[in-house]
Order: C-alpha cells, then sequence, then structure tokens
C-alpha cells in the first residue's frame, strides 16, 4: 500500500556547504570563465578545479547558467562607492586607477560572457549586479555632486558619455593594442579625454597631462 506521502516527489535539498567552501567554488567557476569562457566552461571542469563532485555542484545551483550567475553575483565589486575626493577631477582621476587596477580580471570577466548575456537574461542581469550597476550609480553620483559644487552645468552635453568613456576604453584596449588598460593607461586617457570633454583640463598638481612626474619645473630652476 502506497501512501500520498510516498507517491510524492522527493524534494531536491541543498546540501549544506560553509561560505568558504562555497567561495571556493566560485573562485573555481570565474577563474575558468577567465581562461576559457562561457561556452567551454563545464562543470565537470570546476568541480575538478575544486575537488568536488559534479553531483555536489548540481545540488547547489541546477544549471550552467544559474551557477556562473552566482558566481558573478559573488564577485560584486564597487571599486568607485568610496572615491569622494572634493572635485569632479579627483574623483575621475581616482577612478581610473581603480579601474585600471582590476581591468585585467574584469575586463576578461566582460569578454568571457559578452556573447552569452546577449540570449541569457540571468546571466546579463548578474552582470549588471556584479560590474556595472555599483560602478555606473558611483560614477552617477560624482557628476551629482560636481553639479551640485558648480563644477559643471547640469546639462552638461559631454556627462552623460563619461560611464561608457570608461567602460569603452577598458575593452578596447585588449582588441586594439593586445593589453588591459591598467592605471597608467586609464589616467592618461582620463587627462586627455574625460576631463577636456567636460571643461575640466588642469592637471592634478605636481603631474604633466601624461600623468609622469612634472618636469617643466626643474628645467626651468635647473
Amino acid at each position: 500500500m502506497t501512501s500520498r506521502a510516498a507517491e510524492a516527489p522527493v524534494p531536491s535539498r541543498r546540501s549544506k556547504i560553509t561560505p568558504e567552501r562555497e567561495r571556493e567554488f566560485y573562485e573555481a567557476a570565474l577563474d575558468q570563465l577567465r581562461e576559457c569562457g562561457y561556452e567551454s566552461l563545464t562543470m565537470e571542469g570546476v568541480a575538478a578545479r575544486s575537488r568536488c563532485s559534479k553531483s555536489t555542484l548540481y545540488r547547489q545551483w541546477k544549471t550552467k547558467p544559474q551557477f556562473v550567475a552566482a558566481a558573478l553575483r559573488s564577485n560584486r565589486c564597487a571599486r568607485f562607492v568610496d572615491i569622494d575626493t572634493g572635485s569632479l577631477a579627483g574623483d575621475l582621476r581616482a577612478a581610473a586607477l581603480a579601474a585600471g587596477d582590476r581591468s585585467g580580471d574584469d575586463t576578461q570577466l566582460l569578454h568571457a560572457v559578452g556573447h552569452a548575456v546577449l540570449h541569457d537574461p540571468e546571466l546579463k542581469r548578474a552582470l549588471r549586479e556584479a560590474l556595472v550597476d555599483p560602478e555606473v550609480t558611483a560614477i552617477d553620483a560624482m557628476l551629482c555632486r560636481a553639479v551640485e559644487r558648480g563644477e559643471i552645468a547640469a546639462d552638461h552635453p559631454a556627462a552623460a558619455f563619461v560611464t561608457a568613456q570608461l567602460f569603452g576604453v577598458l575593452r578596447a584596449r585588449p582588441v586594439l593594442e593586445g593589453r588591459y588598460a591598467d592605471g597608467e593607461y586609464m589616467a592618461r586617457f582620463v587627462e586627455a579625454s574625460v576631463l577636456p570633454a567636460l571643461g575640466l583640463t588642469a592637471p592634478p598638481k605636481g603631474t604633466c597631462p601624461s600623468g609622469a612626474p612634472e618636469r617643466q619645473a626643474a628645467v626651468e630652476t635647473g
């Protein structure tokens, strides 16, 4: 005789894993994602890298897209959120250096899932939550503070393109030159392109527009 309880399907259960172990799974997934791209990433490969069974991963995350989305969200890193130097030029210079510090890791992830996010809304949301939205919000806050201080007009036409400029050069340099946009490159880009477009052209104290140590004063006093 079978009871209704016996006939009902047994719900799947997520096994209990420690936060540290979960972090290892995510790091293994992100490492493989950077190395071989989304299409070539496999649950088997992540399991081997993190020394666990494939079934462990499938119990926790039912599908590869769900797993990768969770890994991306775990990598959420707001590089610009604490930047507030008191001026828009200072904020953008600090943001350039912060972006350059992580340009390799973050740009690899953007390229790795670039095609997949066009076809998977969950991956697209995860990518935005992890790498895009925090930075967009922070840059918008920098621009709002600049308007309140009277540094730029509220309707300045270049303000709408600051975020696109920063994100664009991070993705474009590896394609154009085969190198990531490191801090030095990003600093030069901000000085030469972003600040002039906003009408903020004065170089930072003690530096040339190129970002190299200022030498003119030494020549004049030499």
